[in-house]
Formats: structure tokens, C-alpha cells, sequence
């Protein structure tokens, strides 16, 4: 049996990765995707754990050799999911799961119309604010810039099937298990109740 295809996405500093760490930990059917990223390695990261850590010459021809499932150009590094061990996961009947941003999510739902879209929203822009700076890893020119471009990236969020909302850790924790174990139909994208904090999210953009 094929396994299932999730994506998640969110703006920086809303709580994704932390999200995906909990549920791995609860799912064992659950597989991560290792993308491919341009970035600097940070000191703490591991070279095909976080990300497989490659040179612009190397990501541009993995793009020219069509190895991408989805790829996109997210600050000023390249961000992309391969192709070939999605699709061998799922033969496995593995469930995947890929951390990708709005445009990747774009290209993904193109390309495997079957997967299951998830998109993470904080609980306010101040509370974005104060996990991008308890990072403790940007400046505070990379931290506004992060800021604006989080405006844009929740302008998205409707493109989603399914919308968690991370303020309380564990309630986003098991609103996430049940989006995937097919349990979510309450936090579909378009509900009633998330009118008011969108609107506020997406304030003056």
C-alpha cells in the first residue's frame, strides 16, 4: 500500500519544525523528506539530517537534471525536495512528510495531486516576533525582513487543505496527529473561525 504524501508549511519562526519533531516522535509510520539547501550550515546541523548541504553550481544542476520534486528560492538560498526518495518512501508505505514553503507546496500539489496540505499560523505577529527573536540566531535587519516576508507567506494560507494554529504547543501538537491520521476536518482551511485572526495577521500587507 502507497503511503500518504503531507505538506506543511509556515512562516518562519511559527513553530513548524518543533511540530514536526513531536509528531515523528508520536508517528512511526511518519517520514521526514531531508531537503537540499543552499544556506551555510549552522554549527549545530548535520550534513543529511536537517538539510543536505550543497553549492548554488551543485542545486542549479539537480534543477537542470529535473531531480526536484519542488524547488524555490526562499531569503537569498535555494530550497528543494528531491524526487527520488519521496517516491521510494511511499512505495515503502511510508507516510511522508515535507517541511516546504508556499511555493514548493504549489509545485508538490501539481505534480502528486493526492497529497494533504497543512499550513501552520502563529497566534499573533507579536508572538511570530518573539520566537524569531528567542532564536537568538539573526540580527535585527534579518528579523524584520523575516517579519515582512511572514506576512506574505500567511497570505497563502487558504491555498491549504488544513490550518493549525500553534498557540498552545500540545493542542497544535495532537491538531496535527489528527490532520494526520485523516481525523482534521475541523481545521479545514476555510472555517468560520479563523476570519478574525487572519485578518489580523495579514493586517496592513
Amino acid at each position: 500500500m502507497i503511503g500518504a504524501l503531507f505538506i506543511i508549511a509556515a512562516p518562519s519562526g511559527a513553530g513548524k519544525t518543533s511540530l514536526v519533531n513531536a509528531v515523528l516522535a508520536r508517528e512511526p509510520k511518519l517520514r521526514v523528506s531531508v531537503s537540499h539547501t543552499t544556506r551555510p550550515q549552522r554549527p549545530n546541523e548535520q550534513h543529511g539530517r536537517e538539510y543536505y548541504f550543497v553549492s548554488v553550481a551543485e542545486f542549479r544542476r539537480l534543477i537542470a537534471a529535473g531531480q526536484f520534486l519542488e524547488h524555490a528560492q526562499v531569503f537569498d538560498n535555494y530550497y528543494g525536495t528531491a524526487r527520488e526518495p519521496v517516491e521510494r518512501l511511499r512505495a515503502g508505505g511510508h507516510d511522508v512528510l515535507l517541511e516546504i514553503d508556499w511555493q514548493g507546496a504549489r509545485q508538490v500539489r501539481a505534480a502528486q495531486p493526492d497529497c494533504r496540505s497543512i499550513f501552520i499560523l502563529p497566534p499573533s505577529r507579536a508572538a511570530l516576533e518573539q520566537r524569531l527573536r528567542q532564536r537568538r540566531t539573526d540580527s535585527d535587519a534579518v528579523i524584520e525582513r523575516r517579519l515582512r516576508d511572514a506576512v506574505e507567506d500567511m497570505s497563502h494560507f487558504r491555498e491549504f487543505d488544513s490550518v493549525i494554529v500553534n498557540d498552545d504547543f500540545a493542542t497544535a501538537t495532537a491538531q496535527l496527529l489528527d490532520v494526520l491520521q485523516g481525523r482534521g476536518e475541523a481545521l479545514r482551511a476555510n472555517r468560520p473561525e479563523l476570519a478574525q485572526l487572519t485578518r489580523e495577521l495579514l493586517a496592513n500587507r
